[in-house]
């Protein structure tokens, strides 16, 4: 789905993003609120993409809800996947004793 598509969407389709994901483009600040407010979620982790897309995660420890987003430069942020059953993990590496 071309990102023109997913912003033309805007926040219409936002409020279904954690257990049953619509392909929905929104400003961050907008997405960030709503996973809040709606689903309990707040950001687990964020990286860089090789395109310099920014990809978070965003999941409640309390509901299990999960989220992950992508927002490309100046671009708006997309929601990407989302789920159920959430949980953070610190595994070691193999071979070694040490968590990744």
């Amino acid at each position: 789905m071309s990102l023109r598509l997913c912003a033309a969407l805007g926040l219409a389709a936002l409020p279904l993003a954690a257990p049953a994901l619509a392909a929905t483009c929104a400003p961050h600040e907008d997405v960030v609120l709503r996973l809040a407010e709606r689903y309990g979620e707040s950001r687990q982790s964020i990286a860089l993409a090789h395109d310099n897309a920014v990809v978070e995660v965003f999941a409640s420890e309390e509901t299990g809800t999960w989220t992950i987003t992508m927002t490309r430069p100046g671009g708006p942020t997309c929601l990407v996947a989302a789920g159920v059953a959430y949980e953070a993990l610190a595994e070691a590496l193999p071979g070694t004793d040490a968590p990744a």
